[in-house]
């Protein structure tokens, strides 16, 4: 049985699309959780938004190099929505699905082809709660479309308003297979860096 979208986690760093895309999850019921500034975004549409520190019980920290890193977001996106086990594990936890993952990457490449670019600042641009986001939802794909580029929200608005909001397992493993290309590619670059500053 096809999984009926509810629940979708929007926190991206390119904002290009965003309103567009809100708009149209929002015309299907879909409800919105988000991050920071992908948030406050959400709410200037005039969308209601829960912070994913409601959601955590917990505040972001680190300088927000800790906010999703939590079993209420990663169980909400690994959950097995054919598992009975599964299921009964996010109700004895008070855990929601997140059916629909929106998430694009801290600018590594961008930032340290800048003039300047110190360590410091390629360090900090090394994104860890996207990736981790973006590969349990793409690992759950029958489950939860995961959107890691801008490019790719025309179709999947397409695709839910025809399928009336219900995922297609088959456009779930494209886009995880963007999913694992896009890490792939993100981990070489940083590797590739770190390899020039040792």
């Amino acid at each position: 049985m096809a999984v009926r979208a509810r629940r979708a986690l929007v926190s991206v760093f390119d904002k290009s699309g965003l309103e567009t895309l809100v708009k149209a999850l929002a015309e299907l019921g879909i409800e919105f959780i988000s991050t920071g500034g992908t948030a406050r975004v959400i709410r200037q549409i005039g969308m209601q938004v829960t912070d994913v520190a409601e959601i955590t019980s917990f505040p972001e920290m680190l300088d927000g190099r800790v906010k999703t890193l939590h079993p209420r977001i990663h169980g909400g996106l690994l959950a097995r929505r054919d598992l009975p086990e599964h299921l009964a594990t996010l109700k004895e936890h008070q855990i929601a699905p997140i059916d629909i993952l929106c998430v694009n990457l801290y600018p590594f490449e961008p930032t340290i082809a800048k003039p300047g670019c110190t360590f410091a600042e390629a360090v900090e641009n090394i994104d860890i709660g996207g990736p981790a986001m973006l590969r349990s939802a793409a690992k759950n794909h029958e489950s939860v479309y995961v959107l890691s580029s801008p490019a790719q929200y025309p179709e999947a608005i397409s695709r839910l308003k025809k399928d009336q909001g219900h995922l297609d397992p088959a456009f779930g493993r494209r886009l995880a297979l963007e999913v694992y290309r896009l890490t792939s590619h993100y981990d070489g670059a940083i590797a590739a860096y770190l390899a020039t500053q040792v």
